[in-house]
């Protein structure tokens, strides 16, 4: 296919590709909304048409769980949300394809149809069972992230680390390690994005497969704790694992991290605001109400710049190398997104960027998918020859 190509022009490259974006937080919209994905894109940042507007061919939904208000009820939310997309396979068989496997996907793709793939966000999610981490494997769940911004009773997040008031285990516990393993067993991807950074050095420790950072981008150019070290993006790729980058300004642009953090005080001014209407309720805040507070504020930002995200790209390429980076966008998880890209259907613009930086069309095809399906197809093979 390569062969073929006119590698002097990135669209033609970006349309070959098999182009996988490995973070969407879009079950919210489903779930809260009742928004179908193959309708108007209606403010979010991915939708059916824009997808292929931008030649995506599938993306992993994260199943992420709000872990104030859906304490003591995450599973619920959990299923809840993991419902929510497989509805939309449902309702739109001829045009979305559940796929838990990398044949799958390059099945769905010869179908014409968007590939739908399942992870967690958050390993508070099952609730300190490795039961509960078995049924969402066999309800499609390919990755966990094993935090979020907050720490779980077996992981530590980079999100609270450094609050003394919250009980920490020095990275993983030995149940955390344990989860890693029934990870690896399962043939389940390890994401390490949201974890700390001992965390990320236990699971090194631990795990007999390649690993994940569904949505990380360098901290050497943007210091947020969320972000991957230099150090950390090489031990990635001795994993032979894979770093995808996220589109998030403030994990990209130290000017708008900081302009974003300078607001904080009014922002949870407003969030509170908004607790405090639904107080009587006895339901917590849909996602979109707490979303649109957020958008609200990041519009009286100016927009990151584009070459911020490119730089990123490029950046974790040349430290890890080409065969360990891709893409993991965070949409519709974000407030904002960098310049030059309002959805999907803008994504062909970091092909070409990337293009005019030097990249080949075989870089940019392991780059926008194939980095990914390599890693997915190590874990399920090790975890089948252990069956």
């Amino acid at each position: 296919m390569i062969d073929a190509l006119d590698t002097s022009d990135p669209l033609a490259i970006h349309k070959a590709a098999l182009f996988l974006d490995t973070h969407v937080d879009t079950p919210q919209r489903f779930a809260d909304d009742a928004w179908e994905f193959t309708g108007p894109l209606d403010g979010g940042h991915l939708s059916l048409e824009t997808a292929r507007q931008g030649n995506l061919a599938g993306t992993f939904f994260a199943l992420w769980v709000e872990p104030t208000q859906w304490k003591g009820r995450f599973a619920h939310r959990t299923l809840v949300l993991l419902d929510s997309v497989l509805e939309q396979v449902r309702k739109h068989p001829d045009q979305l394809q559940l796929c838990t496997t990398v044949a799958a996907i390059h099945a769905a793709r010869a179908e014409n149809k968007f590939a739908v793939l399942l992870g967690i966000e958050g390993g508070h999610s099952i609730e300190n069972s490795l039961a509960l981490l078995r049924l969402y494997h066999q309800l499609g769940v390919r990755y966990m992230t094993l935090t979020w911004a907050n720490s779980n009773e077996w992981a530590d997040s980079s999100g609270d680390i450094e609050d003394p008031e919250i009980p920490h285990h020095n990275g993983l516990s030995d149940f955390g390690r344990d989860v890693v393993r029934e990870m690896n067993r399962l043939g389940m991807m390890v994401d390490v994005s949201h974890v700390s950074d001992k965390a990320f050095w236990n699971v090194l420790d631990t795990t007999r497969v390649p690993i994940l950072a569904s949505h990380s981008s360098a901290r050497a150019l943007t210091p947020a704790p969320r972000n991957l070290t230099d150090e950390q993006l090489r031990a990635v790729a001795a994993n032979n694992g894979v770093v995808m980058v996220n589109f998030y300004p403030a994990f990209i642009d130290e000017t708008w991290r900081a302009a974003w953090t300078a607001q904080r005080p009014e922002r949870m001014m407003a969030h509170q605001a908004l607790a405090a209407e639904h107080a009587g309720s006895n339901r917590p805040i849909p996602h979109s109400a707490s979303d649109r507070i957020d958008k609200a504020f990041a519009a009286k930002l100016p927009r990151a710049p584009f070459q911020s995200l490119i730089d990123h790209i490029d950046h974790i390429a040349r430290t890890a190398g080409i065969d360990h980076v891709g893409i993991g966008t965070d949409f519709d998880g974000i407030p904002s997104l960098p310049e030059e890209i309002d959805s999907a259907a803008d994504l062909p613009k970091v092909t070409a960027a990337l293009h005019a930086r030097g990249y080949s069309a075989d870089d940019l095809h392991k780059l926008l998918g194939g980095n990914l399906l390599r890693v997915f197809n190590a874990v399920q093979a090790a975890a089948d020859s252990n069956r």
